[in-house]
């Protein structure tokens, strides 16, 4: 029998976002799934040691000290990681693309923003990282490529980046049977997705998707020394220097980033070595890029404001996609002047907890404007805002177009 909603979701509540824990709570998910359909108490007991502590330790030893799954890069097979942003509708002339993060969860509220995801039928859907609880073959299977799971693959692509999560295994699920599901299309031909960034492209837009994952977890001892700051990799950082080219001063099209952690947060840890490196790539100090993200369990719309030697960014957090939806405010006064709009409404309340609402982005691309849609799993339409992009400085022009008021902070 599976387990009811709330108790799925109940395991994630106060997760926290180590990898002890994480590789514990897999365990555990393995022994529950086991343990269903068996009647005997000595078996049973037997089994508990087997698969929760034995298997437990085995894979967390693995993961800490094992090889890391070496780091694919382009060019590979062929492959430049650039593909040109078309409609799977010939006649339409916008395009879409539906960003969900920390989504991958087998939850129920998960699955109603996947359901809802394929109601509107986006162009491309992109995953921004965090597959729960670390990133295994049977928990990839179980929210993208089991015939019974719930994403939606895009006509014209779907994509994947890497958070934490996926690095609790090393990576190795996600290199091996996560990105060989993923693809994007040029024109007819279906080109698999080759490494953990990738750039779509039109003559007015550039939506580039970094790596930060595969920093982001270090080896025990060495990230209590150092802590790792998600930069990016030497392979990728010559990929948008050379290859993408971003720092190309005639190259006026507008920017948007995506990755799993975080630029700017007024919750938790910033990590501001992958701003510092896009804005040295970038070279000009003046021209602003939007910037989507995860990580944080909340749908925040941060003030357009730079971090560290990064660039001015529109900064805005999606990391509401399946887990259960945090709701407290910011501690300090400082991190709270980050925010324009915050999502704080109570869906309902769980084991005492306050939840709030999951939800996605979609971008609607048409000519220079960007549309922004932020929708909950009830099909509210929370936030919706534009940017329009002048080609001949690459200047951004932003404006709101529908908040619901109680989003807005004070």
């Amino acid at each position: 029998m599976k387990e009811s909603d709330g108790e799925r979701a109940k395991k994630y509540l106060t997760l926290g976002h180590s990898e002890a824990e994480n590789h514990a709570k897999t365990q555990q998910e393995l022994f529950e799934k086991y343990v269903q359909d068996k009647s005997s108490v000595s078996r049973v007991i037997s089994e508990f040691f087997k698969r929760n502590l034995i298997g437990f330790a085995w894979h967390y030893l693995r993961s800490r000290f094992g090889p890391r799954h070496p780091y694919q890069a382009y060019p590979r097979n062929g492959d430049s990681g650039i593909y040109p942003l078309q409609s799977s509708v010939p006649s339409r002339t916008d395009i879409t693309v539906a960003l969900l993060s920390d989504w991958a969860s087998d939850t129920a509220e998960s699955d109603a923003v996947a359901h809802l995801t394929a109601r509107y039928a986006p162009d491309y859907t992109i995953h921004m990282g965090d597959i729960y609880f670390v990133g295994t073959p049977k928990e990839i299977e179980e929210n993208f490529t089991a015939p019974y799971s719930s994403w939606y693959y895009g006509e014209s692509g779907s994509l994947a980046l890497s958070g934490n999560h996926e690095m609790y295994s090393n990576g190795n699920a996600f290199f091996q049977h996560l990105l060989p599901a993923m693809y994007a299309k040029t024109g007819e031909e279906r080109k698999t997705q080759q490494a953990g960034f990738f750039c779509l492209e039109n003559e007015h837009w550039r939506i580039i998707g970094i790596d930060t994952g595969y920093t982001s977890v270090s080896r025990p001892l060495l990230e209590i020394i150092s802590p790792p700051d998600c930069n990016l990799r030497k392979e990728q950082v010559a990929w948008l220097r050379d290859v993408v080219k971003i720092g190309d001063p005639d190259d006026k099209r507008g920017i948007v980033f995506l990755s799993h952690h975080p630029y700017i947060s007024a919750f938790r840890e910033e990590y501001t070595r992958p701003g510092e490196q896009l804005q040295e790539l970038l070279g000009v100090a003046d021209r602003p890029v939007i910037w989507l993200w995860g990580h944080d369990h909340r749908l925040v719309i941060y003030k357009a404001a730079t971090n560290g030697k990064g660039p001015l960014v529109f900064g805005r957090c999606l990391g509401h996609g399946g887990l259960p939806v945090e709701l407290k405010m910011p501690e300090s006064k400082e991190d709270l002047e980050k925010i324009d709009f915050y999502d704080r409404r109570i869906r309902l309340e769980l084991a005492g907890y306050q939840l709030g609402y999951n939800g996605f982005a979609m971008l609607r691309l048409n000519g220079n404007s960007l549309i922004a849609e932020y929708r909950d799993l009830e099909d509210t339409q929370v936030f919706e805002e534009e940017w329009v992009i002048n080609k001949t400085n690459g200047q951004l022009e932003w404006k709101v177009l529908k908040a619901l008021p109680e989003l807005a902070v004070r």
